[in-house]
């Protein structure tokens, strides 16, 4: 057994492919998986200060200074812009109960910054589910191209069959290392964006009180 490299040079262009695919998943899990670490991270802090420095300002102005200062993600100030925009008084936004106009624009933000948090979840959960069974597919197809080419060579022995079966094994190994990280980030990064949503909630609902008291 030679390794990967043996196996590359004896595989045909399925197998090529699929261990180019197996690649791709990764780098993209990886990138993705670094750059929302770096996201979120920096959103769980910028909660953590922009909530109490918006309540504890003497105003609605002052407090959109206080989450321009320390909303570094945008997470908090869409929502503001939201409950205090004019109404046109020309269109059904102006139809109805202040509060039922205050808690549909909240919504509508609140579900465009919970979007922006949640970007990249569902490639890494396809690339979860699917790595596995890319690379037992290229374990697969590497076992029949190997037994084929044997064959054809008419001298088949057990040395012969288990150096290029063992090869073909680095493919299903391959998926599993492609697949594990992505599920673990996938499960930190849902309970993240879960923590992310309580206090936009609570800060949404929140400034709904405060605004409709106004």
């Amino acid at each position: 057994m030679g390794g990967f490299a043996d196996f590359w040079a004896q595989s045909d262009l399925v197998g090529r492919a699929v261990a180019l695919l197996l690649l791709a998943m990764s780098v993209s899990a990886w990138a993705l998986i670094l750059w929302k670490t770096w996201l979120l991270r920096r959103a769980r802090r910028g909660l953590a200060r922009a909530v109490p420095a918006f309540w504890a300002a003497a105003g609605v102005a002052e407090g959109r200074s206080a989450l321009q200062s320390f909303d570094t993600e945008s997470l908090l100030l869409p929502l503001l812009d939201a409950a205090t925009a004019e109404t046109n008084s020309a269109t059904l936004d102006a139809v109805g109960r202040r509060e039922s106009r205050l808690t549909r624009r909240l919504r509508d933000a609140l579900h465009a910054v919970l979007a922006k948090l949640q970007f990249g979840q569902v490639l890494l959960a396809s690339v979860g589910a699917t790595a596995p069974f890319v690379g037992l597919f290229g374990t697969v197809w590497g076992i029949y191209h190997a037994l084929a080419s044997i064959s054809a060579a008419g001298n088949i022995t057990i040395d012969k069959i288990s150096g290029p079966v063992g090869e073909a094994l680095i493919m299903t190994a391959a998926g599993l290392a492609v697949a594990i990280p992505a599920v673990l980030a996938y499960n930190v990064f849902g309970k993240m964006v879960a923590a992310c949503e309580a206090d936009l909630e609570g800060f949404a609902h929140d400034l709904r009180e405060l605004l409709d008291h106004d």
